[in-house]
């Protein structure tokens, strides 16, 4: 079996990038990183990749239209023959012009249980004090493929954790990072193996 190629887009630290890396490393993926992208040049996510030997490039988006921008961010990819795209903590909303070229194609992780506490500006320690002041008993994490609605593809994978009593945003946060560190490669070995298919607002997980 062909090994797919997975490029990378992140905008900060890119522990969910070192998870996928480690996962092929461990042969738990039948992949390879074979490119990481980010549009913050001090972005640690690339310093992780050069210290793989990954390539890795920084594009940054100011003072560009969105479509500008994602025009680089394509001709890079295709470059590196990507399969299939893993945003993994990219802060940046993507048009129709990158959904289209990679429809099914791009996964992403949210640190909630979606449709609950997605959406535009629903990132980061943000979605923790939302779950939380709200009262949820449980959050979790969420891999699911993109499209033009934010947070609104179809999922993948989910997994579920409990939110205690005496949780801080921070607390929350780190709790769901262990899992979703476990549940994207997952996720990106599942498709990998051919075993997603899309129907409607549904993903299908086959059998072998």
């Amino acid at each position: 079996m062909r090994r797919i190629r997975i490029g990378v887009l992140a905008s900060g630290g890119g522990t969910n990038l070192q998870a996928i890396i480690d996962a092929c490393d461990r042969g738990e993926i039948d992949g390879d990183v074979v490119v990481v992208i980010s549009n913050v040049p001090e972005a640690y996510a690339l310093e992780r990749a050069r210290a793989h030997g990954i390539p890795a490039f920084a594009f940054p988006h100011k003072g560009l239209t969105r479509e500008e921008h994602e025009k680089d961010i394509i001709a890079c990819l295709v470059q590196h023959q990507v399969d299939l795209v893993a945003l993994a903590g990219y802060l940046r909303m993507m048009t129709p012009l990158f959904i289209d070229k990679y429809a099914g194609r791009i996964m992403n992780t949210h640190p909630a249980l979606l449709p609950s506490f997605g959406g535009k500006d629903c990132h980061g320690l943000k979605v923790h004090k939302a779950v939380i002041d709200y009262g949820c008993k449980v959050s979790g994490c969420t891999i699911h493929f993109v499209t033009l609605e934010v947070d609104g593809g179809q999922i993948i994978l989910q997994k579920a954790v409990p939110v205690l009593e005496d949780d801080t945003p921070e607390m929350l946060q780190d709790r769901i990072l262990k899992e979703e560190h476990k549940l994207f490669p997952r996720a990106i070995q599942l498709f990998a193996q051919g075993k997603l298919k899309i129907e409607g607002r549904r993903v299908r997980i086959l059998e072998t």
